[in-house]
């Protein structure tokens, strides 16, 4: 069998096991309103190595019922310590950055960010993220299923501009796979960036923007600063607007270099 038509078996044979619910494939300005809008079902717990212990949501607006995954979580530190002996100064995690990260994604349409809206549940306020339907993270497509796309150049291509939007965002996490959906017809998510939007001006690993989209290299230069003001202030503070603003500017630069050592060819794809 086709490793493309394996890897979809696999995933609709756990979807069979799961409360029926509809796709919700819906994007935009539709999915916004029902994340906001629609009656909440029910809130519960789920496997997940997520350390900011979200909460899966059933929400139904009486035609559909779909899922989604609710974060709370709004920790600082002047310094926070990791398990592993390392630490980060000024730390942040929070789930406003979940929203502007497809803010972000909205104003250079990218559409790796699934909707996100802030919401109240109960007594909690966060990050309504629509549930990404039949996926699986990029950590067990490659650890464990070992299943490949069957277009190696087309997946290459989403990589790469995963990549350019993780360092953009300076995503702290931006090595761990299961932070990446990969739904059955191997379209690829980004999930989880309660982590990013330091305010650091530089790029976190620019050895790993070596191709551009040319579409993203467009809609880069045509954002202005006003526009992230706009959209992403409500979320990120002034410090964390100036700096996102900067490594722009940085991955312009580096894409014009790349185009000038190697040529556009090389650099560039559509």
């Amino acid at each position: 069998m086709h490793v493309a038509l394996i890897f979809a078996t696999v995933l609709q044979v756990a979807a069979s096991q799961q409360p029926k619910v509809a796709a919700c494939s819906f994007r935009g300005a539709a999915a916004e309103r029902f994340l906001k809008n629609s009656q909440i079902v029910a809130v519960g717990d789920f496997d997940s190595l997520a350390v900011t212990k979200p909460k899966k949501v059933e929400l139904t607006d009486g035609h559909r019922t779909c899922f989604a995954l609710f974060k709370t979580i709004d920790e600082r530190a002047s310094v926070k310590r990791f398990a592993n002996g390392s630490n980060e100064l000024r730390f942040s995690d929070r789930y406003t950055y979940e929203i502007a990260a497809y803010e972000l994604d909205k104003l250079l349409d990218l559409g790796i960010v699934p909707p996100t809206v802030e919401r109240r549940i109960s007594r909690e306020v966060g990050s309504l993220s629509l549930w990404i339907e039949d996926a699986i993270t990029e950590w067990e497509r490659h650890r464990v299923r070992n299943v490949h796309p069957p277009d190696l150049g087309q997946w290459n291509h989403q990589m790469f501009t995963v990549r350019l939007f993780q360092q953009l965002i300076y995503d702290t996490d931006y090595r761990n796979t299961n932070n990446l959906l990969v739904t059955p017809d191997w379209k690829i998510y980004k999930i989880d960036s309660s982590r990013a939007f330091r305010t650091h001006k530089c790029l976190r690993r620019e050895a790993s923007l070596t191709r551009f989209s040319r579409s993203v290299l467009d809609s880069l230069r045509r954002l202005s600063k006003e526009q992230l003001k706009e959209h992403l202030r409500p979320w990120l503070s002034n410090d964390q607007v100036e700096a996102l603003w900067v490594r722009r500017n940085l991955v312009l630069e580096l894409a014009d270099r790349r185009i000038a050592e190697f040529g556009e060819e090389a650099a560039l794809f559509d």
